[in-house]
C-alpha cells in the first residue's frame, strides 16, 4: 500500500494536528536514535510542544546536557561553520544555478532554452519551493 503525498501546510483541526504531532515526534526521536547508534555520533533532541508541560528530551536530560556542553565548548566559528539560514541557502542555490548556466554552450546560453531555479519561499507553497516570482524580491518576502 502506497502512502499519499502530504501537503506541508498547517493542520487546522486540533485533534488531527495533535495526532500528527505525536506520530512525527515519535518518528523524529527514532531517527535521532538510529543516527546515534548506526553512525556512532553524539546526538540529542529537545522537543517543546503545546501538548506537554515539560519538553521531550532524548536520550535523557543529562545526555542532552552533555551533548550541548560539548557543542558550547567549540569556538563560535566552529559552531556556525555548517549552519545555513534561508537567505544564505537561497544565495547558494542561485550561485549554483548561475554557474550551471554559464557552462551551457553557445545558443542555449543566449536564451533559446528556459532555465528555472527553485527558490525556497515562506508563502506555504507545497514542498517549500517555487520559481522566484513568489515574492517581490524573489526571496519570498
Amino acid at each position: 500500500m502506497t502512502r499519499k503525498k502530504v501537503t506541508l501546510a498547517y493542520i487546522t483541526n486540533d485533534s488531527e494536528r495533535k495526532a500528527s504531532f505525536k506520530k512525527r515526534k515519535k518518528g523524529l526521536i527514532k531517527k535521532v536514535s538510529e543516527l546515534s547508534t548506526l553512525c556512532g555520533v553524539d546526538a540529542c533532541a529537545i522537543i517543546y510542544s503545546q501538548y506537554d508541560q515539560e519538553p521531550e528530551v532524548w536520550p535523557s536530560p543529562l545526555g542532552a546536557q552533555a551533548v550541548l556542553a560539548r557543542f558550547r565548548k567549540l569556538s563560535e566559528m566552529d559552531q556556525t561553520r555548517k549552519m545555513v539560514n534561508q537567505e544564505s541557502f537561497t544565495r547558494q542555490r542561485i550561485k549554483k544555478a548561475e554557474d550551471q548556466l554559464r557552462r551551457v554552450p553557445g545558443e542555449q546560453a543566449q536564451g533559446t532554452r528556459e532555465f528555472h531555479v527553485p527558490v525556497p519561499c515562506r508563502d506555504g507553497h507545497p514542498g517549500g519551493f517555487q520559481p522566484p516570482r513568489c515574492g517581490g524580491d524573489g526571496l519570498g518576502r
